[in-house]
């Protein structure tokens, strides 16, 4: 896939990052840290309205803690994010050498993130209890969402009333803070961090709460 959008939005569309640039490897490492940060919420929100109902037996027969399920699909997306990484930084030292030291600080630019999507993902779960075709409608909105954030371009790229708007996802925040630290080799944006971790902490919570207490019923409709 990376191969393909490559060809696509670097070569057919002829994208750049920067404007002086023209090189694909450059298109492509960017491109990649964007899929690769984009795959950990995909994976986890696509997969969170099953969650609960994959496991039956954990609802109706056994006593479980069904709240870690959302944090198990959340450690395999990360445990992917890392073998994906690993392939990113073969390339990287291929092409230009050895990385950035910012790359050590990219677990903690990318914890308001993931905070998000386990909320994110503690309400789906929940949700796909009660609408069990919540799943259809979040694949598209997950399709949707990738093409929306600055996953094959960069913000700079878009219309100036856009980008404010694009500045608050928390996706393009951690695909933007990724980009920075581990190719261009600048720091983190210590104050947009805590404003997105204060945020992505209050939807965590939400969705915590959320799914504790819809899950009375979850017995009942399975």
């Amino acid at each position: 896939m990376l191969a393909v959008y490559t060809f696509i939005f670097g070569t057919v569309f002829k994208s750049r990052w920067t404007v002086e640039s023209h090189s694909k490897i450059e298109f492509s490492l960017l491109l990649f840290i964007g899929m690769i940060v984009y795959g950990v919420f995909s994976e986890c929100v696509n997969r969170a309205p099953g969650l609960v109902l994959a496991h039956p037996n954990y609802v109706k027969k056994v006593v479980f803690p069904l709240e870690i399920l959302p944090l198990v699909n959340l450690g395999a997306a990360l445990f992917h994010l890392l073998v994906s990484l690993g392939v990113w930084i073969l390339f990287y030292f291929i092409a230009y050498g050895w990385p950035k030291p910012g790359l050590l600080l990219l677990p903690i630019a990318l914890m308001p993130f993931t905070v998000f999507v386990l909320g994110l993902s503690w309400f789906l779960a929940a949700l796909g209890v009660y609408l069990r075709d919540v799943g259809q409608v979040v694949g598209v909105l997950v399709m949707a969402i990738m093409f929306l954030s600055p996953i094959f371009y960069p913000i700079a790229n878009l219309p100036e009333g856009y980008r404010d708007v694009m500045a608050y996802s928390p996706i393009s925040i951690a695909v933007e803070q990724s980009r920075a630290l581990v190719f261009w080799g600048t720091g983190i944006d210590w104050k947009v961090w805590l404003v997105n971790l204060g945020v992505s902490t209050l939807i965590g919570w939400l969705g915590f709460v959320w799914f504790q207490q819809t899950r009375r019923g979850f017995a009942d409709v399975m």
